[in-house]
């Protein structure tokens, strides 16, 4: 046993060095030589009392409050405990063991319900949680869950058989040390060079950092050094979809499905895989079979929600959505998706309840944020727009905290596509690449009229309906070598140096690597968004494409953005002021291209869509070269999967619904305002804001 005052003196030491290592080891401790006695023990008063005086000092210290919430815990001062778990998650609302000690502490009042929510959010937080993984296990085996408690043995089994330096690795990673967890795993490796737990683990933090490549490299080498460990193949799956080799993931998820038929997560991920390649009718059928063996699986109700919505069948996703969150009622995705129909109107019960939600201290960011954007779509359907509007402040907040995303970095990029594709760039360049003609690309900004546009021409006979494919942004990150996208370097400046053979493979390279999303027509569409960045790429490798540039004004469009939660990849909606930001520098670069590649584009505003529908659908055609066919004026009767948040939009007649909906919020836009080009903008629309 450790002497007090040894304790006391050793610790002040530390205090002035790294008070957050010596905390993290002693909780570490803690957990791992089972110290619940030592602690119950009267000197857990002493221990107390020093960290009274380092509160004092450090309010807001996450160790220091997790050891304050431990210790009046042991000492059965609840409320206590209660109060500094609260202080703690309001300044680390997804860290891991903070949900496990509130699960602890639920268990010790008797609350075997919210104790079970609390392990369940840890685990999720942070896998390397023994103590709750151990609390789970015992609960489902109580109430006869044998899969969920078969996953919960195998996650004890695995950390039993772990270093305890490792478990604390993971523990600092999963509450964002990266730093700290890559130094110590690098020097673990060192010693232990073909440790796949250790290779997995700093896999994710070259993850979290960006490096992919070293992050694919690191798991590759570890599924080879160990090919029966499902969860390392799972996570080198999830990285080859990264970085977009679509082909590779679907093989190592029929790997995993077929070592392990019975495992739910990996059938659930087959099904993800199966519905991202665009086989929604079987990814259906796949999750019907796991909610078959396991009824409680509410993540599984979620995605197939998701894949019905896909296909339009808004009553049954409606169903399957509601169902998830009737198993977990806080599981905020499942109201934000309900909420992202557009269509679908909350009950008063659904509303307080959702409201209820964000006021808890104990919910994850993820799900707070869900629920702040689906209070938001909720509110503003029955005319409450003050709220409406405090929910879309906070939300966009927790994702504009979480985003990594620099207007000065994203100026920079784009000025670097005009710097280096320049008229000399194409005149140097010449003519090359593949002559094919089949794609459409349709792009802009998010929000924009791009689903609308897409929904009017894969009506046409001759023209396939696709996915925002990433095909485009894959070749573009391939161009940049070693450089981490979205970082200064080999792109676009690599594009000088692309000989005819190189033009003329990569054109090749998507048009085969897109025949798995397409059918029998001679055409297709292709509505990554983000394209526009890479019109110069575009038309190296295929000088004969098609590209329609789907425009809208800017307030409608930015405030659109700023209102929807996008799944990734759109960081500059998650504020008011960079969404205004990027929309001028997408002006800037879109001009440009229409200076250097004069008629390439066709430039289409949502506004006259709206407005002269049949004449806008004519003039797309007869750019496109194809004969004017009456479905495309039907559009909304077309039936075809529609995977983005328009879906159910692009299912009515053209209307004007989404027309000025900024007005009521038009005291809160200034920050929009003062970031647009005032040119951009009708003078009364900025004197109403102003």
């Amino acid at each position: 046993m450790i002497n007090i005052d040894e304790w006391k003196k050793k610790y002040k030491i530390f205090i002035n060095e790294d008070v957050g290592l010596i905390i993290a080891t002693i909780v570490v401790w803690v957990y791992l030589n089972n110290a619940i006695d030592i602690y119950k023990e009267s000197r857990f008063e002493d221990a107390l009392s020093l960290l009274k005086v380092l509160l004092k000092e450090h309010p807001n210290h996450i160790d220091i409050l997790y050891l304050s919430a431990v210790s009046t815990r042991f000492l059965k001062k609840f409320d206590d405990s209660s109060k500094h778990i609260e202080h703690l998650l309001f300044n680390a609302p997804d860290m891991g063991r903070a949900y496990q000690e509130l699960g602890h502490l639920n268990r010790d009042m008797g609350n075997e319900e919210k104790a079970v929510m609390h392990y369940r959010q840890a685990c999720e937080l942070n896998p390397a949680l023994p103590s709750s993984w151990n609390y789970l296990y015992q609960y489902f085996q109580k109430i006869e869950n044998e899969p969920a408690a078969s996953h919960a043995l195998e996650q004890i089994k695995k950390l039993q058989t772990l270093p305890g330096l490792l478990l604390f690795i993971e523990q600092i990673l999963n509450e964002g040390r990266l730093g700290l967890a890559e130094t110590k795993c690098r020097a673990f490796l060192k010693e232990n060079p073909t440790h796949t737990y250790a290779m997995s683990l700093l896999a994710e933090i070259a993850n979290r950092f960006g490096y992919f490549d070293d992050a694919e490299f690191l798991l590759q080498k570890a599924v080879e050094f160990k090919p029966q460990d499902g969860d390392l193949r799972l996570k080198y799956a999830s990285i080859l979809r990264k970085k977009q080799k679509f082909a590779k993931t679907m093989e190592q998820v029929n790997i995993l499905c077929d070592q392990y038929p019975d495992n739910h997560t990996y059938q659930a991920q087959k099904a993800s895989e199966v519905m991202q390649n665009g086989g929604h009718e079987e990814a259906i059928k796949l999750l019907d079979n796991i909610l078959e063996k396991n009824p409680y699986n509410f993540s599984t109700f979620t995605s197939k929600g998701h894949a019905q919505k896909t296909l339009g069948q808004t009553d049954q996703a409606i169903h399957s959505y509601q169902s998830a969150y009737k198993i977990k009622p806080d599981h905020g995705e499942a109201f934000f998706s309900l909420a992202n129909l557009k269509t679908y109107s909350f009950s008063a019960n659904e509303l307080n309840g959702m409201r209820d939600q964000v006021k808890r201290v104990d919910l994850s960011l993820r799900d707070k944020a869900y629920f702040h954007f689906a209070l938001a779509q909720a509110c503003e359907s029955i005319g409450e727009f003050e709220e409406a509007f405090i929910h879309l402040e906070q939300g966009n907040k927790i994702k504009n905290d979480q985003s990594k995303y620099s207007i000065e970095r994203m100026d920079a990029e784009l000025n670097g596509q005009i710097e280096v594709c320049d008229e000399i760039f194409f005149d140097d360049l010449g003519s090359g690449g593949s002559d094919t003609k089949d794609p459409i690309f349709i792009l802009g900004l998010p929000r924009a009229g791009s689903t609308l546009i897409e929904q009017i021409l894969a009506s046409h006979s001759m023209i396939d309906g696709t996915l925002e494919l990433p095909n485009i942004l894959s070749i573009a990150q391939s161009l940049r070598g070693d450089d981490i996208y979205g970082k200064e370097g080999n792109y676009p400046k690599s594009m000088k140096s692309l000989t005819l053979e190189q033009r003329e493979s990569l054109g090749k390279k998507y048009i085969d690597e897109t025949k798995m999303h397409r059918k029998d027509a001679p055409m297709f569409t292709d509505k990554m968004p983000n394209n526009f960045r890479h019109i110069g790429l575009i038309h190296l490798i295929m000088p004969n494409a098609k590209i329609i540039d789907a425009r809208r004004y800017p307030l409608d469009c930015c405030f659109s953005m700023f209102k929807q939660l996008f799944a990734q990849g759109q960081e500059f909606s998650y504020g008011l002021a960079e969404a205004g930001s990027y929309y001028n520098s997408y002006i800037k670069l879109m001009d440009h291209w229409d200076k250097v590649l004069p008629n390439k584009i066709l430039r289409v505003n949502n506004e006259d869509v709206i407005d002269d529908l049949e004449g806008q659908v004519k003039r797309m055609l007869d750019y496109l070269e194809l004969p004017f066919e009456e479905e495309c004026i039907s559009f909304h009767e077309t039936n075809r999967s529609v995977r983005t948040a328009s879906s159910e939009q692009v299912r009515k007649p053209v209307n004007k619904d989404g027309m000025a909906r900024w007005k009521p919020y038009a005291k809160n836009l200034k920050p929009l305002v003062e970031s647009l080009n005032q040119d951009l903008l009708l003078p009364e629309d900025i004197s109403m804001i102003n």
